[in-house]
């Protein structure tokens, strides 16, 4: 079931809020807040989806609560719709400028704040769903190989502002031209998801994984030494071994892997691509050493 999505007003007057929650209430989560600071103080505890804001404040006006917003990297995605008795263009424009999405007057119409909120979130929802498509696998869901190296470097980032460890692992599923030649490519397909889906099984929750292309994945390991990535790695080689595909005429299907491991030298080294050559150098050398084995 669809989780409802949470909507924060913010208005002076408790009347208008208790207004705006009588009609939105019946479709959506509410958070109300009657001043600018306690506003962005539910924002450091709560996920919002969507705010409906007065400019018309005492203490922090809406203008400056959706400018703070705006400066800040944790809520400046969240669409603000201003609804305030301020008509005047100049008022409209700042808004805009701002970054407020939409702009309603007061006295509102019901159906037409309905209308536009959904509308808002029904965007939203479009513009997540493009960007999901933009960054991962369509088979997999994994990440896909542009959007990975995006993510690298600004872990490896990370990693050298806290003078952090960072590993790689290179994986590819072995001998898998004879599982299309022997079952078909539909089947090598569904190894592919299958092995995707162990990976995820994994992760932690600081991991990132990545289809690079064909059988061939990658994971990224902030906070993690050659040593313990060679122990992540082998635990998921033993978990690939144990795996069975069922095919639609009964048969069972095994597969292997084989992986490379490598570590980033974050004192010298500006990306994360010589440290996945090196992971990429160990699979191959994984392979001709007898495969389903760790290098």
């Amino acid at each position: 079931m669809q989780r409802k999505k949470t909507i924060l007003i913010i208005d002076d007057v408790e009347a208008n809020v208790h207004i705006l929650m009588e009609l939105l209430g019946e479709e959506y989560d509410l958070l109300g807040a009657l001043e600018g600071e306690e506003a962005l103080a539910i924002l450091e505890e709560e996920s919002v989806d969507l705010i409906l804001l007065d400019i018309l404040m005492p203490g922090m006006d809406g203008m400056e609560v959706c400018r703070r917003l705006k400066a800040d990297e944790k809520t400046r995605d969240i669409p603000v719709i201003f609804i305030t008795v301020k008509a005047d263009e100049d008022s409209i424009v700042d808004a805009y400028d701002l970054g407020g999405v939409d702009y309603i007057t007061k006295p509102f119409l019901a159906r037409e704040v309905l209308a536009r909120v959904k509308k808002e979130l029904k965007f939203q929802e479009m513009m997540q769903e493009l960007s999901m498509l933009a960054s991962t696998d369509p088979m997999t869901k994994l990440y896909n190989r542009r959007y990975f190296s995006r993510i690298a470097q600004h872990v490896l980032a990370l990693a050298k502002r806290e003078v952090e460890s960072l590993s790689v692992i290179m994986l590819d599923i072995d001998r898998f031209k004879r599982i299309n030649d022997t079952y078909g490519h539909h089947v090598g397909d569904q190894a592919i998801i299958l092995l995707a889906e162990t990976i995820t099984a994994h992760l932690r929750k600081s991991d990132f994984a990545a289809r690079f292309g064909g059988e061939e994945f990658v994971i990224l390991l902030p906070r993690t030494s050659l040593s313990n990535a060679r122990s992540m790695a082998e635990k998921l080689r033993k978990a690939v071994e144990t795996l069975t595909l069922k095919t639609a005429e009964g048969a069972e299907v095994h597969f292997t892997v084989s992986l490379g491991v490598s570590t980033v030298d974050i004192m010298t080294e500006t990306s994360v691509e010589p440290a996945l050559k090196r992971a990429d150098d160990a699979m191959y050398l994984a392979k001709e050493s007898g495969r389903n084995r760790t290098c």
